[in-house]
């Protein structure tokens, strides 16, 4: 209970120091970099300085744990402890304006993330799990547990994805298939849609092409708010983060959807 109670603390803590880093940069960007060879991925003097600062915290914090971050190398660690950061999820929602970014934060061991948080200084809301439970603090500070909504059927279901341009042509064909079997469907949600889909307000989230960085706290977040999250193949994701992980996510409120939703993504 001592280190869990440590581990939450930490993770308001690199909040509070993501959000000093990057909020004097929000809607008043100088410039963006790109860091693809080809294509499109940018990357932003927050999303810098935001992964630096954090990483200072985690330095003094928890020196022996590994740290897998999105803008700078991984350190490696002694624990078998595995801090995964990534200071700006939603760089392209950042960049032009919108608050659908959020700062991510999980901490991994042998069998997966465990305790994880979602952050969006801006708005001030923190969705963040433990084996505790799943949790929304608002920007007043108010605590309050989270779940999953009941959602027995896909004509019923809201589906969240951030854009159908991140599918291949097959899976594209039949994303659009499960869409319109769907009750409606969102697009640019970024990391907000695993965070509203555990709150109870998204029924569905559907998306390919991740990083460990951008899906690693929503397995505890998800799972303790009484949803799941899989790959494509029904696997439980946890297990693959950080290393095999395979860039997949079906996020689903209510279990009964996932097998329904997994039968037409797989064709």
């Amino acid at each position: 209970m001592h280190m869990l109670k440590n581990d939450i603390a930490l993770l308001h803590r690199l909040a509070d120091t993501a959000a000093e880093a990057i909020l004097p940069h929000f809607r008043q960007l100088p410039s963006i970099e790109n860091k693809a060879a080809e294509g499109f991925d940018p990357v932003t003097i927050a999303d810098k300085a935001a992964e630096t600062a954090m990483r200072r915290v985690l330095e003094e914090a928890a020196p022996d744990d590994a740290i897998l971050g999105e803008e700078q190398d991984d350190r490696a660690g002694t624990t078998g402890r595995t801090w995964i950061i990534d200071p700006i999820d939603g760089t392209r929602g950042f960049m032009t304006g919108l608050p659908t970014w959020g700062v991510l934060v999980a901490i991994a061991e042998a069998d997966g993330p465990h305790t994880g948080m979602m952050s969006q200084p801006f708005v001030g809301d923190r969705f963040f799990a433990s084996p505790e439970g799943a949790f929304h603090a608002d920007a007043s500070g108010r605590t309050r547990p989270i779940a999953t909504r009941e959602c027995p059927t896909i004509d019923q279901a809201i589906l969240a994805s951030t854009s159908p341009r991140d599918f291949d042509p097959a899976s594209r064909a039949r994303f659009e298939t499960l869409a319109d079997a769907c009750r409606m469907v969102r697009f640019g949600t970024d990391c907000y849609a695993y965070a509203m889909l555990a709150a109870g307000h998204i029924d569905v989230v559907v998306e390919r092409g991740l990083k460990p960085f951008d899906i690693a706290p929503f397995v505890p977040i998800i799972e303790r708010a009484g949803g799941s999250l899989t790959d494509w193949s029904g696997n439980r994701i946890g297990p693959t983060l950080p290393s095999a992980y395979g860039g997949e996510a079906v996020a689903v409120g209510d279990k009964r959807l996932l097998e329904p939703i997994l039968a037409i993504l797989n064709g």
